[in-house]
């Protein structure tokens, strides 16, 4: 059914098609979707309350950490869900409200992370260039708004996407070929011109490519302060303190811009293979950061470990 004012035109309900190509294996597909997501959940929800109960770790690199992990949370739940229900019981109709206000979280939250690393190389920065001021720059006051300034920038920059959605007219079909209600899914079904829109996305891309562009710049401010140390084995344990972050930044932007650039510029790349990215986008990264962090950070691990002795002995 189609709702039509003198400005648009939009049906009421839109339906995901799932990976076009592959709907015969959603079952067999949903099997490692569903385990990805269970870890990630459970290993957020162990890290933040391993954060949150250890007065140790309420240093600038954990909370920030912290941060991300609930984040990642809501993320991965904004999609998966539903991306599971499309899978395993045809849950195709998704209300077009409901599809805005997907696409809004997914985006808000996505640029938000970016935000949070861009803090955390900011801590890694002030901790290994500026050591002996680091915890008079980096006070609670200060996390709590850079903190909130990160989450403020992810709403403002992503607030006039699902009003501009919905003032297109979508008149070509309702069917969206993808898992979730994604931006650039959605403005292909439109039927007026989308440079504005176009131009959304791109800020919010450029905004990402800022924050990219700052790490780096933070990482060789690190890299020429760590290689000027005269000792070896300090220098090494330096940079150890940096190998989670960097892992982590990895994880995260590789298939954000592998996914933008796909979406650009390839057009002879298989609809599968696009769907397939962004969904390792939404999964991948969730699921990786506490595992990261667990297995190279001695003191979550220390932490977890006396949370585990004291529960089960």
């Amino acid at each position: 059914m189609l709702v039509q004012n003198r400005t648009n035109v939009h049906p009421n309900t839109f339906y995901l098609l799932g990976i076009p190509g592959l709907e015969a294996a959603h079952v067999w597909i949903s099997i490692p979707f569903c385990l990805v997501y269970l870890l990630a959940v459970v290993g957020n929800c162990a890290l933040v309350f391993i954060i949150k109960t250890h007065l140790s770790l309420h240093e600038p690199m954990y909370l920030f950490l912290c941060m991300l992990s609930v984040n990642d949370l809501m993320l991965c739940t904004t999609a998966v869900p539903k991306i599971l229900s499309l899978f395993w019981f045809n849950d195709r109709e998704i209300n077009f409200n409901a599809c805005l206000t997907q696409i809004f979280f997914i985006h808000s939250l996505s640029t938000m992370e970016s935000g949070f690393l861009l803090a955390m190389a900011f801590d890694r920065y002030v901790a290994i260039c500026n050591a002996l001021r680091h915890s008079t720059i980096l006070t609670h006051g200060v996390i709590m708004a850079l903190s909130l300034a990160v989450v403020l920038l992810g709403i403002i920059l992503l607030t006039p996407h699902p009003f501009l959605l919905m003032r297109l007219s979508y008149c070509k079909t309702n069917i969206i070929a993808h898992t979730y209600c994604e931006f650039m899914a959605l403005i292909k079904l439109a039927c007026v011109n989308t440079r504005i829109q176009r131009f959304g996305l791109s800020l919010a891309f450029l905004t990402g490519g800022m924050d990219f562009i700052l790490i780096i710049s933070s990482y060789i401010l690190i890299f020429h302060s760590v290689f000027h140390i005269p000792s070896k084995e300090a220098r090494l344990k330096t940079l150890s303190t940096c190998g989670s972050h960097v892992w982590v930044i990895l994880v995260f932007y590789t298939p954000a811009f592998f996914s933008f650039i796909t979406h650009r510029f390839g057009h002879n790349i298989a609809p599968h293979i696009h769907i397939l990215i962004a969904n390792s986008y939404l999964l991948i990264p969730p699921m990786m950061n506490p595992i990261t962090y667990g297995v190279k950070t001695k003191n979550i691990q220390e932490s977890f470990l006396k949370v585990f002795t004291r529960t089960y002995a």
